[in-house]
């Protein structure tokens, strides 16, 4: 069972920044397609970000060119650096790994934004 620890959520002023940290508990392989997620109140879980093995990423509409995802196979991390936030990016943020076609989740962890 593939287990994913997410960290570095918090309560920042808009305009600010944060940098989330997803540790994934054993190894992440070439074929593992990461991602970061995210549900506020009251709305569906909606896609953030993701990267593949070799790199290519994708991103939600709303958050092109203010957040960037990374990986760092040998350490299992996978981050999210979120730039330039918005009250809107309120929510709590979700880890996921996609690996064949088994599919975990984070427990999540909270962002607020404050105007």
């Amino acid at each position: 069972q593939v287990q994913l620890v997410e960290s570095g959520g918090g309560l920042v002023q808009a305009g600010g920044s944060l940098r989330l940290s997803c540790a994934v508990s054993g190894s992440i392989f070439s074929i593992d397609v990461m991602g970061w997620y995210r549900q506020a109140p009251g709305k569906e879980r909606e896609l953030v970000a993701t990267i593949t093995g070799g790199g290519s990423t994708n991103y939600g509409d709303s958050v092109k060119g203010r957040f960037t995802i990374s990986r760092e196979n040998a350490k299992s991390l996978v981050y999210l650096q979120m730039n330039s936030l918005k009250p809107d990016d309120t929510a709590v943020y979700y880890c996921n790994i996609r690996r064949w076609s088994d599919s975990y989740w984070g427990q999540g962890t909270q962002v607020t934004v404050s105007s």
